[in-house]
């Protein structure tokens, strides 16, 4: 396996590479603009660093949302246009689950163990993208919702069980919500999604046959839906 991995949903923009076994090669850039410019530069640059072609590509992986309207599309579009002309398959990751698989990396770090991550990245308009994971033996995330709602709507909505960690820049954004979240032992505000973390989520859903092929890749905005979403996990 030779995964490529892209994501362009939020301010930053990063790509891995995956060879079934670990991350070989990786770049972040926290950009705010100019996705679409500097998304196939970076991309030729891991591949140069690790000696591989476009051709040797087996797979790719996509942050697929939520995020930035225009930043989601940018990645969905690159990932259909290369898995068109390479004939391989794609997975689309959520965006959310990253920000949590990074927050558990960050916890670990500073020797927090977490029991559940939420996640709250500013959605602007009031309004955030939330995301919330039991976490299972062994670190895998077992995902309760994605949804789109007020700050003040969203304590209601946990039903904590074990320590919790916060991730994402919504708590940046309403610092009140740390306050009106029990069970919080750590909090990440600077964490966004990363494609390191997206290739290795991606790895468990090909592994599991979970790709799809290119035409079937959808894009996950949540402003249009404002129920909570059931999403399955990748591990």
């Amino acid at each position: 396996m030779k995964l490529l991995a892209i994501d362009t949903a939020t301010e930053a923009m990063s790509v891995a590479l995956h060879d079934a076994s670990t991350v070989c090669a990786h770049r972040f850039e926290l950009i705010g603009r100019g996705h679409a410019e500097r998304v196939l530069p970076l991309v030729q640059e891991v591949l140069a660093e690790q000696g591989w072609a476009l051709s040797d590509l087996t797979a790719l992986a996509v942050g697929r949302g939520p995020g930035a309207f225009t930043g989601v599309r940018i990645g969905i579009s690159v990932a259909q246009g290369l898995a068109y002309g390479l004939g391989i398959p794609v997975v689309g990751v959520s965006d959310l689950e990253a920000v949590a698989v990074g927050a558990l990396e960050l916890a670990a770090a500073s020797g927090i163990a977490a029991g559940a991550v939420l996640v709250a990245m500013d959605a602007r308009m009031g309004e955030l993208y939330a995301g919330y994971y039991r976490v299972r033996a062994g670190g895998q995330l077992d995902p309760q919702f994605e949804a789109l709602c007020r700050p003040e709507d969203l304590p209601g909505r946990i039903q904590t069980s074990g320590p919790l960690v916060l991730a994402g820049h919504g708590f940046a954004a309403y610092p009140m919500l740390r306050e009106t979240i029990g069970g919080a032992v750590g909090c990440f505000e600077g964490a966004l999604p990363e494609a390191r973390f997206l290739a290795r989520m991606a790895v468990a859903v090909l592994r599991e046959g979970g790709a799809v092929p290119a035409h079937r890749l959808e894009p996950v905005y949540l402003r249009d839906d404002v129920a909570t979403r059931s999403v399955r996990s990748p591990g």
